[in-house]
């Protein structure tokens, strides 16, 4: 490994659970294995900025297996797979999968290997096994590598969106390709339409302000391309989230001012399957299917810094 790229993986304690911290010269990140990996730290390492909401007042406990997302602390960066809203399996009627999906509640395995953090876990309902791979490929560049494997002799499908907890603690633009004009509204909140679509401009900027509000948004159709991300427009510092389009073709982006969670937070969720019900991604085809024996492979990126953040763009769509 370049030195100028040297990367450090400790172990320690985040609120008395068990935590592991990988870090570049540029980026911290810090997760707990025992709460479904959950990464509680996100922090830019020039600025001091920290992306990621903590528990705040609420107590960080290990949650329950089956029980509602919005019961527990709300925070950090959780994975939601098969699905995001409590349904039906899309493959079993007998399978009812718990709102969220299962990972968030369930403690994952962990191996640290050179510069690399790597932890699993095992669906209690599927046979399925999700991993994650966090490494750095850049100071200023952080990749998570997933795989789900399925162990049995059927194809499974599933649903995967990422469920980071960002904080918004100052006027905050939720940055999208310029050909993403438009969004369509899935949950209205108390302002909007479900159903109708905004213009991007006009819906995109956050105030730290809690209003008691929130709204989803997702993109019509499969994106055109695969990055969106949030600037702050006082301090400029930017996070930028990159998926291969043709792996994660879906993006929905959810903002709550104070309506679930006690401070205003924002979630970009690049998505595998169309929308966050499983059975709704069977009915309508969306859905990742794994065949039997198999595994499916995707990853994801973050480019973090402050400044103009077009030129991790512009540096993006030179490579690829």
């Amino acid at each position: 490994m370049k030195k100028e790229n040297m990367v450090h993986v400790t172990t320690g304690t985040y609120k008395s659970f068990f935590s592991i911290t990988i870090e570049s010269k540029q980026i911290s990140i810090e997760m707990v294995p025992e709460l479904g990996g959950k990464l509680v730290s996100i922090v830019y390492k020039p600025t001091g900025k920290e992306w990621m909401l903590d528990s705040g007042h609420r107590s960080l406990q290990k949650p329950i297996h089956g029980s509602t997302f919005t019961d527990w602390d709300m925070s950090g960066w959780d994975e939601c797979f098969p699905t995001i809203n409590a349904c039906k399996s899309g493959m079993d009627k007998d399978i009812n999968l718990p709102d969220h999906g299962e990972l968030w509640a369930l403690p994952w395995a962990y191996k640290i290997e050179e510069n690399e953090v790597v932890c699993s876990v095992q669906s209690l309902q599927f046979p399925c096994r999700f991993t994650r791979r966090i490494s750095f490929p850049s100071a200023d560049r952080v990749r998570l590598d997933y795989r789900a494997d399925n162990d049995s002799d059927q194809p499974i499908p599933f649903l995967w969106v990422p469920h980071p907890q960002f904080t918004v603690t100052e006027p905050t633009r939720i940055l999208l390709p310029e050909s993403m004009e438009e969004m369509l509204c899935v949950y209205e909140g108390h302002t909007l339409k479900t159903g109708k679509l905004y213009a991007w401009d006009d819906v995109s900027l956050l105030s730290p302000a809690v209003t008691g509000d929130a709204r989803k948004f997702y993109y019509g159709g499969q994106v055109p391309v695969g990055w969106s991300g949030l600037y702050g427009v006082e301090s400029g510092n930017f996070l930028i989230v990159t998926v291969p389009q043709n792996k994660v073709p879906y993006l929905g982006v959810w903002m709550d001012e104070g309506m679930f969670n006690d401070r205003v937070t924002c979630a970009l969720e690049p998505s595998i399957g169309y929308y966050d019900s499983l059975e709704m991604a069977v009915s309508n085809g969306t859905a990742q299917m794994i065949p039997a024996k198999a595994s499916f492979e995707w990853h994801l990126e973050l480019s973090i810094g402050a400044g103009e953040w077009r030129d991790v763009i512009n540096r993006r769509d030179k490579i690829s």
